[in-house]
């Protein structure tokens, strides 16, 4: 029966684009729901952009924005990376968005009536500097499990410990560096450690199908050493003023931590599309055959699957049918960071013109069902890339078609009788290759469709079309049924790669002109009705290694030019030598009537007698605020006659050559010590 899904991705933090992290998991995601869509089962598959924190907060307030405004920027650029990749979400939202607020409150008041909302006051750690209580993530220290230095408030990435901010040994502020001190302030928890809670949750995790790799780790949250420490803790579920985020609705002044109301964004989502799409989400969400699965990497499991399904369960919810964790993507065994250049930009990617599919296939060809981290290695990127996708799959149409084309047409031939068997291989795995695909073993899934590949080239190459083509008619229709049996591989190929590259599938689709296929369509013949195929045309270049190696080249950065004007051209030192530069005494200066701009000033350039200079500086400056100041002044520059009266040199200040994008005016100061006449060399 038709089954109906509701899948999510992890929501990324609204404070930078995507990186090629999000763009793995949103892959895994994408493949899955394609293929469960081919399978003729109705999905939903939403996300949105976590707005709220103080991280958001703090960047809002550095880039002079508010926290709204901050996160539209960042949500206006994240279609251009989903088009550029194909993820085909059916909704994006916001945690800010009306829907949230709703189902947050909702929630959290259902768990209150439930008495799971406890209140106590608490020591926390406060900056001193910046007059705030600190979120988790802006404190820093040595975890208190293993002693890794650098390691966040709430939770260790070297050993995957969960702990409280204070906690931590040695902390500090990221925000300033200071020493954080410890306050006291009354907050809201959910009682995780209730016994209704435990007993729930260690029948959910057991039930509900989690990777071994996920269930020992919850193992170890549960345990309790032999005086009965240890085990779940409850949730700190608020946060005080100043924050970005949804107020507590009996608690003026406090707010729900983000990490209360970021999950039930995928409600929200969810709940804003079916407004879109004349859905009941009520209904939906209340219907026991609405399947939820969750796909999110290892570093938010403890808040997967602990938190969320609490928070469901215990507010008269569905809890996730599953939820699938997956590993971090390193770059050539590194973890990615731009300053070590071993990160990928994936708009840097698309810009490059490298094609999207390329990506898709070779993390699909990487990724399993367990919880492992994968690799980005150039050289391995392009041989799976160049000689499976390309030599092995799409040979196989540019080899068979351009004989059908040209002997027959392009009508395809009986494919049944003894050369068929070939056909039949490649079907027979139909159900075998979906098993996977379902399981999450794409890279499974992908070495057996290149075996197939494989086996259909040999094919190929042993019946030796070439040969065939130039004898006689027994022979040519013996042609004709050898290509017919390789393009029909070619679309049961097409349909088990579907998931993984929609774009190259559907080029494919257009060849074979057929469409759009299911996973059942692989049950029939192609040659049914005397189909007639296109003529081939290229569907997918290799990868240019010089492609990868730009991707991975430094960022030139474009700098303007300093202060805003290109260098003068070059001079040599006798050019400069020719310019006489002195310190100057400003003796006296004064307001030139008639001028809004100049000043005259008097200065003593140590010839036993002073010069009278007219300078541009006004603006800038009033005449009590030189007397008595050195400064340099050119002093072989040829006197100038001005209705003013005779300016005999220059003073030297500088400026931004825009004046109103950069305003100031500095007139040059030299050290203490320098005395009027010493010349600047």
């Amino acid at each position: 029966m038709p089954r109906t899904l509701f899948v999510t991705t992890a929501l990324p933090y609204a404070n930078a684009p995507f990186h090629v992290g999000h763009m793995m998991e949103y892959i895994q995601a994408d493949i899955w729901v394609r293929f469960q869509r081919m399978q003729g089962n109705t999905v939903h598959f939403v996300c949105a952009d976590d707005a709220h924190g103080a991280p958001i907060m703090i960047a809002a307030e550095k880039a002079g924005k508010t926290p709204q405004a901050f996160v539209a920027e960042i949500a206006a650029g994240r279609q251009q990376y989903l088009d550029g990749f194909h993820i085909g979400f059916d909704n994006w939202h916001s945690t800010d968005g009306a829907e949230n607020h709703e189902l947050a409150k909702e929630i959290y008041l259902a768990l209150r009536r439930n008495e799971l909302i406890a209140t106590k006051t608490i020591e926390q750690f406060f900056d001193p500097v910046k007059s705030m209580f600190l979120p988790d993530r802006y404190i820093k220290g040595e975890c208190p499990k293993c002693g890794a230095k650098d390691q966040y408030g709430d939770s260790c990435e070297v050993c995957g410990a969960v702990y409280s901010p204070t906690e931590l040994k040695n902390p500090y502020s990221t925000l300033t560096g200071a020493t954080p001190v410890m306050k006291s302030s009354e907050h809201y928890f959910v009682k995780l450690s209730d016994p209704r809670c435990v007993a729930f949750l260690e029948d959910w995790t057991a039930k509900v199908g989690l990777q071994a790799e996920v269930l020992n780790k919850i193992k170890e949250w549960f345990a309790k050493d032999e005086d009965g420490h240890g085990g779940l803790g409850d949730w700190d579920i608020s946060r005080d003023a100043p924050y970005f985020g949804i107020e507590i609705p009996d608690a003026p002044g406090k707010y729900f931590y983000v990490w209360l109301d970021a999950p039930i964004g995928y409600l929200a989502s969810l709940k804003n599309y079916c407004g879109k799409a004349g859905l009941d989400f009520d209904a939906l969400m209340a219907d026991p055959a609405t399947e939820q699965y969750h796909f999110i990497g290892k570093d938010i499991t403890y808040f997967h699957t602990l938190f969320w399904p609490a928070m469901l369960h215990f507010s008269g919810r569905k809890t996730p049918t599953n939820v699938f964790v997956h590993g971090f993507i390193t770059v050539k065994e590194e973890k990615m960071s731009k300053s070590r250049g071993t990160g990928i930009s994936p708009l840097k990617y698309l810009e490059l013109g490298m094609n999207a599919e390329w990506l898709r296939y070779y993390i699909a060809a990487k990724l399993n069902a367990k919880v492992e981290d994968i690799d980005f290695n150039p050289d391995d990127f392009v041989a799976r890339v160049n000689s499976d996708l390309v030599g092995k799959y799409i040979n196989i149409a540019s080899r068979a078609a351009g004989f059908l084309v040209k002997q027959f047409g392009g009508r395809m031939g009986d494919t049944t009788g003894e050369l068929d068997t070939i056909v039949a291989t490649v079907r027979g795995q139909k159900n075998d290759v979906a098993a996977l695909f379902d399981q999450r073993e794409f890279a499974k899934a992908l070495r057996l469709v290149m075996e197939l590949a494989d086996k259909v080239n040999g094919y190929y190459d042993s019946a030796e079309p070439w040969k065939l083509a130039k004898q006689g008619p027994a022979e040519l229709a013996r042609l004709q049924r050898v290509c017919s049996n390789v393009i029909e591989c070619f679309r049961l190929l097409t349909i088990y790669l579907s998931p993984v590259v929609p774009a190259l599938s559907i080029d494919a689709q257009k060849f074979l002109k057929v469409g759009p296929l299911r996973w059942s369509d692989a049950d029939t013949d192609l040659v049914a009705a005397g189909h007639t195929i296109g003529a081939y045309t290229h569907l997918m270049q290799r990868v240019d290694p010089q492609q990868l190696e730009a991707l991975f080249a430094p960022a030139v950065v474009e700098l303007p030019p300093p202060g805003g004007e290109p260098l003068a051209a070059e001079i040599k030192i006798d050019d400069f030598a020719k310019v006489d530069l002195r310190i100057a005494k400003i003796v006296n200066a004064e307001l030139v009537e008639g001028s809004t701009k100049l000043l005259r000033l008097t200065l003593d350039v140590g010839e036993g007698r002073t010069r009278n200079v007219f300078s541009g500086i006004q603006s800038a400056y009033t005449p009590a605020d030189l007397i008595g100041k050195h400064t340099v002044v050119v002093a072989n520059l040829a006197p100038r006659k001005m209705k003013f009266g005779l300016s005999e040199g220059m003073v030297l200040a500088a400026s931004h050559a825009d004046e109103k994008a950069q305003p100031g005016l500095f007139v040059l100061e030299p050290h203490a010590g320098a005395v009027p006449g010493m010349r600047v060399r």
